[in-house]
């Protein structure tokens, strides 16, 4: 039998950001920032979907936005967007009541209770989001995040031959190049690498096969907070294997209450609530509930493996 890896006694709330965690969606400081107009984009972004597909060539609308703000920048609209000052906007974002409160009670939660205490029962965060890395890490709840994952760029990627040309000078400039993907199906490679623990042991493949008691957090030890239908592969591993799901919705800027309920009526979502995470709102008592719910099941574990082992007999 293998040497267990893990304790499996951390417990893991996955966030999605926008109109999750934030109450819109994250780029609008960079329209603000620039001037441009909001609404126009996101029409530029649905028409460069239909532009590529008379054109015969596929591209999901996820891409696209990516795409089209790096257009921006070539062309001079979104002059200077460098990661530096994607993180500078990030830190306008403002977030959901009770965030980030929330994630250092939710940890608290666990070492006020002596019985979680007592198993080294943990609480770990962390975004998977198809928004901006980087501003996400520059906002005000990326102190508190235990990982994130995002859509990322580079500014810069050297040339062909590079290697025999070493050192290459690093330039700093806009951002030009997207250097990494995460769409609403690849939200799920996030979640099987905190699964097997990939972001803490870079050595581990997250297409490795590991038998589930080698894995670092149990599906059924997760927690995945979203708001809407592209969210649903997540939403279904999770209902599979035992987690939890909590859709959340917003009544400003934009009601998304209807396409919540849509999601509970169809039994995507165990739960739905207000995404406000202050004590006393539903989605706290939700929440709170569900990691009681998981710690408890964590310590009874423990106390069955515990039971199994035999005592020798006694002394006569």
């Amino acid at each position: 039998m293998p040497v267990p890896l893990h304790t499996q006694t951390v417990i893991a709330f996955i966030w999605d950001f926008d109109r999750t965690l934030i109450p819109d969606n994250m780029q609008w400081p960079i329209f603000a920032e620039y001037g441009v107009d909001e609404a126009a984009f996101w029409r530029e972004v649905d028409g460069l979907v239909e532009y590529h597909k008379a054109n015969g060539e596929i591209m999901g609308r996820g891409l696209a936005y990516l795409i089209h703000i790096l257009s921006y920048v070539d062309s001079g609209v979104f002059k200077g967007l460098s990661n530096a000052k994607l993180r500078e906007l990030g830190a306008k974002l403002e977030f959901c009541p009770g965030i980030p409160e929330f994630f250092e009670e939710s940890r608290q939660h666990v070492l006020d209770n002596p019985d979680f205490a007592k198993e080294d029962i943990t609480v770990e965060h962390f975004v998977v989001s198809t928004g901006i890395r980087p501003m996400i890490e520059g906002s005000a709840i990326a102190p508190h995040m235990d990982g994130i994952w995002a859509n990322s760029f580079v500014e810069s990627t050297p040339p062909a031959g590079f290697l025999d040309q070493l050192p290459v000078a690093d330039k700093n400039g806009p951002i030009k190049y997207l250097s990494d993907y995460i769409g609403h199906t690849s939200k799920t490679r996030a979640l099987f690498e905190i699964n097997k623990g990939v972001n803490i042991n870079a050595s581990v493949d997250v297409n490795a096969l590991m038998s589930e008691e080698q894995r670092r957090v149990p599906l059924r030890n997760m927690v995945y907070i979203a708001d809407g239908p592209s969210d649903v592969p997540m939403f279904s591993i999770l209902n599979r294997a035992g987690g939890k799901t909590l859709g959340v919705y917003n009544l400003e800027p934009r009601n998304n209450h209807k396409q919540v309920k849509q999601l509970q009526e169809q039994g995507r979502i165990q739960g739905m609530a207000e995404a406000d995470y202050r004590p006393g709102k539903a989605a706290h008592l939700w929440l709170m509930d569900s990691l009681d719910q998981i710690a408890y099941e964590i310590v009874e574990n423990r106390r069955q493996a515990l039971a199994a082992i035999k005592n020798p007999p006694g002394h006569v």
